[in-house]
């Protein structure tokens, strides 16, 4: 059987795609990951900051990698920019799956392994490519599933990137540890069950009233509005996660966490939603971040939602000045 072979994306040019054959099999049948990818021109980025550099980018829950100017901003830097659309979701969502659910995060070690390796940073790999150092960018869950993998594979890492990263639960970490057994018990009865609904839509009207989503045919399958349905096993993973967290971890590399500068809580609509975050209690994700144990900067956009790259143009602007300003003192060239 021939090898998987770039094909052009969704998106047009300048992104390929990459279907990645996991080693397990799921619902259906065989799992796959998906690897985006924009090469900047080798000769025009021979001489800039950041013409050693790869960057990984990781989705957070119910989405999928569609923020072309977010890879544009590595790009023109020099850098090699990659995204993953992991598991049963967005590129990787095949008929019958269900999409999202994942037993534990360390699951994802085969996600990302898979696409590591395409890039050129697979633990065997010694070439030029292999030498070249890797910037992790992960949005939400993405942040999570990458902060706990880069604190298991200290060292393969030169910097950490979150963009609001969902270090702990809403309901913060009391509210946490009183439910996680409740939702352990459940996810050992019935780990694919459906729980009650909790996304009501406002993150993505507020996304539309900005007019930062994408007006694209596969955003309703691979973003619903109100986003997937949860399952108990997903949740209990999840809850996992952010125990670790709690528990203190070490990344070992430079981390950058960009958040809102404040929540909005999503019991009703309010316009306030359109300039803060209305997912995650942001106050609670700077406390936690301060628990991955290296060099954490902790950079608070006024105006920003919950993904702050979707932000409107002033914040959005804001948070990219942030990341230039750090990836300069953190990233930048090595000799």
């Amino acid at each position: 059987m021939s090898a998987p072979q770039w094909v052009p994306d969704v998106l047009g040019k300048p992104f390929s795609q990459l279907t990645l054959p996991l080693p397990v099999d799921g619902e259906g049948g065989p799992l796959t990951a998906t690897l985006v990818r924009s090469i900047p021109n080798p000769v025009t980025s021979l001489f800039a900051s950041l013409r050693d550099v790869d960057v990984l980018y990781v989705h957070g829950w119910s989405d999928y990698f569609f923020q072309t100017e977010l890879a544009h901003f590595w790009t023109s830097r020099g850098a090699r920019f990659f995204a993953l659309d992991l598991r049963r979701y967005g590129r990787s969502l095949r008929p019958g799956q269900q999409p999202g659910y994942i037993d534990t995060l360390d699951d994802y070690d085969a996600d990302i392994e898979a696409a590591l390796a395409a890039m050129g940073h697979g633990t065997a790999q010694t070439d030029a490519a292999g030498r070249r150092r890797l910037v992790l960018l992960g949005h939400s869950t993405g942040g999570l599933t990458l902060t706990l993998w880069a604190a298991r594979h200290r060292g393969r890492a030169a910097a950490l990137v979150l963009n609001s990263p969902w270090l702990e639960l809403q309901l913060g970490a009391i509210g946490r540890q009183a439910l996680a057994p409740l939702v352990d018990i459940r996810a050992r009865l019935d780990p694919r069950g459906v729980q009650p609904a909790v996304d009501v839509g406002f993150y993505t009207r507020a996304q539309n009233e900005i007019g930062s989503l994408p007006d694209a045919p596969e955003r309703a399958t691979w973003r619903p509005d109100r986003g997937f349905p949860t399952a108990p096993g997903w949740l209990a993973a999840v809850l996992d996660g952010h125990r670790r967290i709690a528990a203190g971890v070490e990344v070992g590399c430079p981390a950058l966490v960009l958040l809102s500068a404040r929540s909005t809580p999503p019991l009703t609509w309010k316009e306030s939603m359109t300039s803060s975050d209305s997912v995650l209690v942001v106050d609670d994700i700077a406390r936690a971040a301060t628990r991955i144990r290296s060099l954490v900067t902790v950079a608070r956009i006024d105006g920003a939602i919950h993904d702050v790259f979707l932000s409107r143009a002033e914040p959005r602007a804001a948070a990219y000045q942030a990341l230039d300003r750090w990836i300069a003192g953190y990233v930048g060239h090595a000799e």
